[in-house]
This record gives structure tokens, sequence and C-alpha cells, in this order.
């Protein structure tokens, strides 16, 4: 089953924004392509942005567990198409089936010069292959090839993340901004970064995992076999967690959560611990409280490093909004390097929402 959307000019973000928010490359492969960094145009530079109005239109695909997501975007980041499916099953070739229909569904009113795939898990350098996606179960699949065969078109597969913040750097809460960090703060913690206008890959393509920075020591054991990952404290299921904890101990403080969840507390999700906060709960408000402190510690812990900027801040735990970057600004202040000499760096809410993976894979697919 698939929905498709057509013949609108929004640009990501907009509330009357179309479709649904978890080959061979443009560049050479082998071990020089791997070291470079891509000569990727700054935000501010408005010649930049008419070239890639010129360039023709692209194909994003935002490929999750449970959909894959896609959609027609112009140079100006305008999804001017967008198509859903669900995922179907963990099997790399079925996914590259179900990708190559939603392309040439979207290209019948369009024509694309390439495609950009967005995709949970480690990529390697050429953007190519998904080395490692524990939420399809994939080791080494080549999904650029599975899919370039299928469509006939240039395709780049991407971290879901790094499209995410691509698209947010060029059109999104980082327009105009150098040096950024953007976090999805989710079931976990994703990330990328953007440094002089550039995307960081790392050596290998799978830098920005600061999500599985250990800020415990043997603590709280994380999906990727350590302790202590920043994830395990500043997301979604620690929320979850700490919520659970406080249902446990100390049932008469969580009656409004409890309520929201019929009074099971093993059925109690992050959006129940939001609701209830915005209502004024005390005790989902400490929930998110939390939460955010560990969100300022590793913010605080990454300027320590990179020294960016702004820090753009989404995915479904940010819709609490200023009840998560109130106390995150407030730990990041109090303990961010260097804090009475420095200019303090911005937290804002990313403003494009679930389109910002697509549009951000189908921008990267230009370059």
């Amino acid at each position: 089953m698939s929905t498709i959307v057509s013949g609108s000019s929004d640009r990501p973000g907009n509330p009357d924004r179309h479709g649904t928010p978890d080959t061979s490359s443009a560049r050479p492969a082998g071990p020089d392509a791997r070291q470079s960094p891509l000569p990727l145009a700054p935000t501010a530079d408005a010649s930049a942005d008419d070239d890639r109005r010129s360039e023709g239109l692209t194909i994003g695909v935002d490929v999750g567990g449970t959909k894959v997501a896609a959609g027609v975007v112009d140079g100006a980041g305008a999804v001017l198409a967008a198509v859903r499916r669900p995922t179907p099953g963990h099997s790399a070739s079925e996914v590259a089936d179900t990708i190559a229909a939603v392309v040439a569904e979207l290209s019948v009113d369009y024509e694309v010069r390439a495609v950009g795939i967005g995709a949970a898990g480690w990529i390697d350098a050429d953007r190519s292959r998904v080395l490692f996606a524990p939420n399809l179960a994939w080791r080494d699949e080549p999904l650029r090839d599975e899919v370039s065969g299928r469509v006939g078109l240039p395709v780049v597969v991407e971290n879901d993340a790094n499209a995410m913040a691509w698209a947010e750097y060029r059109f999104g809460a980082g327009r105009g901004r150098r040096d950024l960090v953007c976090l999805t703060v989710g079931t976990g913690i994703g990330s990328g970064i953007v440094l002089g206008g550039e995307l960081y890959r790392g050596a290998f393509g799978i830098g920005a995992e600061t999500g599985h920075m250990r800020v415990v020591p043997d603590g709280h054991l994380c999906g990727c076999g350590n302790r202590g990952c920043w994830e395990q404290y500043a997301s979604g299921r620690a929320l979850v967690r700490v919520a659970r904890q406080i249902a446990a101990t100390d049932p008469a403080a969580a009656a409004a959560m409890l309520e929201a969840c019929g009074g099971d507390a093993e059925r109690l999700t992050g959006p129940d611990v939001t609701e209830a906060a915005r209502k004024g709960d005390p005790a989902a408000i400490r929930c998110l409280t939390e939460i955010g402190h560990w969100l300022g510690e590793g913010m605080a812990n990454l300027t320590a490093v990179l020294d960016p900027d702004r820090f753009v801040i989404g995915g479904g735990v940010s819709d609490a909004g200023e009840l998560l970057l109130g106390p995150a600004r407030e730990r990041f202040a109090e303990v961010v390097p260097g804090r009475d000499h420095r200019p303090p760096a911005e937290v804002v809410i990313a403003e494009l929402g679930s389109q910002a993976g697509l549009v951000g894979a189908a921008d990267l697919a230009r370059i």
C-alpha cells in the first residue's frame, strides 16, 4: 500500500508539507575517495543555492524499520511529491525492490537525475554499502548497487542521521551556520555533524556515532555491547526507564503517567510522559528534566572536541520542547569547558520534522 501526493512546492517543515515522517556514486570509489572530504557548499552561498536549483530533481528515500518514505525534491529543498510504503521484512533485496518501485512511481510525473537513500546504521565511506544496520539485521549489504541496478540512476547511500543533519543545515534550523551538531533523540541518539560547511563522516565513513560515547563507566548495558553509552541516559528509552522506576517505587507520584497507560507501568511510553509533563505533572517533568540534564552533559563533551555554534535537536523526544531543552541548556551552561570565557552554543529544535531524512538524502545525491 502506498500514498502519494504531488504538485506542491512546500519547503520541508511547512505545516502543509506533504508525505510522511524512524548504480555508481558521484564520488570515485577507493582509498583516495575514502580519505577525502566532500566539497560541500556553505549554506550562506546564494550562488551555490542557485546552482543547485538548476541541477534538476532528485529522489530522497528514508528507509526505516517499519516504513520506506520517498519524495521528489528540488534544489531548494521543496518536496514536490511523496510516497510511503511498509518496509517489506528485513531482506535487503526486498527493500531494494520496494525502493525501485517508489522511484518508478515518483518518476512517472517527474524527471529525476539521482537517488539518495538514508538508512539507519553504519555506511561505508564510498556511500555504497550498509555495513551494519541493527534495526534491519543487515550486515555488509551492497544497497547502492542493488538499487542502481533496478532504477538505472546514480544512487548514493547515507546514514539517516547524517541525512537529517544535512537537511537542517541546508534548509532548516542550521541555515547560515557552518559548524553544527544535529542530534536525533528518539529510542536512541543519532547524530550528524557539519564542520566548516562539510558533512563529517570520519576516515571510514562511520563517524558521528555520538550516542555511543561512554558517559557512565559500567553503566546501563547498551545494544552496541558496551555499558554506559550516552543514549542509555538521554534518549526515549531512558525516559521510559526513569518513568517506570518512579511508577514502581512511588505509584502515587506517578498517578498521572499511569492514568495515561491504563495503570500498567510496563505500557508506559515516552509520549505518555511528555503529555503528562505538558499538563504540569511534577513526576513527568522530573523525568524530562533528568533526560535533559544528561543531554546537556553530552553536548558539553561534544563542544570540548568540536566547538559548534549550534546544536539542533530533533527526534520524537524533542516533541517535549522546552521541557527537554530548558534542562539541557541549563546543564550545558554549567559544565561546558571554558564556560566563563567563550560564547555559548545555541540549542534549538529542528525545523524540518519527519521529512528531514528524505530531503537530506535527496540533496546529498546531488554531490
